[in-house]
């Protein structure tokens, strides 16, 4: 699927306090999923590529809901890049970084957040052009206290907190001036979605727009 595609990493990131991170194993979900997401004023929406479906999703989305910004996730590979590309992804998210994925994405003109842990992978995406980087896994790898020491030697790069992120600790995150906005699954609860309970996920869209003060 041809997109064309005037968006960068930065306005991926700026758009919303939270980028919901979604799983879905059922096509029919995906259209009235984003449509909730867009209601509660969540456009950009990381659909993973942990499932079959995924694919499939990212192109109803794009294909069906003209007010959502599709992205796919765990994008691992060129590979994977090519493919949510195809299926009309309009940015990419990794959960590591390599010079492949990097290359790959620069080639099709697919922003991309690259997943970050340490300051060399810092280092060596920032050397490749990323300063819009995706901090994963973030209470594992050190959380509030390690992008509060990164805010001095990599003064200039802009993180995306994700991976036990919660409502209740996104505000800390956010509070940060590194941090544009953090990554959530608590957006799209496995139940809310399986039960088609849409007005639930549009209830949590609205709160996530005001987790930043």
């Amino acid at each position: 699927m041809a997109v064309t595609n005037p968006l960068t990493a930065h306005d991926v990131m700026r758009d919303a306090p939270v980028i919901p991170v979604i799983v879905l194993t059922d096509v029919a979900h995906a259209v009235p999923l984003a449509r909730a997401l867009v209601a509660g004023g969540i456009r950009m929406l990381e659909v993973t590529l942990r499932t079959p479906a995924a694919l499939a999703c990212i192109e109803a989305i794009a294909r069906e809901v003209p007010d959502a910004v599709a992205g796919a996730g765990t994008v691992r590979s060129a590979h994977d890049a090519q493919a949510a590309r195809k299926a009309g992804a309009r940015f990419a998210v990794s959960p590591g970084y390599t010079q492949a994925v990097g290359r790959a994405c620069r080639d099709l003109r697919l922003p991309l957040l690259p997943g970050v842990a340490t300051g060399s992978e810092i280092m060596a995406a920032s050397e490749d052009g990323y300063t819009e980087l995706k901090f994963f896994p973030a209470l594992q790898a050190g959380g509030l206290a390690m992008l509060k020491a990164w805010g001095g030697p990599f003064f200039d790069v802009r993180f995306c907190p994700t991976g036990g992120v919660t409502p209740d600790n996104a505000p800390e995150f956010l509070a940060l001036s590194n941090v544009a906005c953090v990554g959530g699954s608590w957006l799209t609860p496995a139940d809310a979605v399986a039960a088609g309970d849409w007005a639930r996920i549009t209830r949590l869209a609205q709160e996530a727009m005001g987790l930043r003060a």
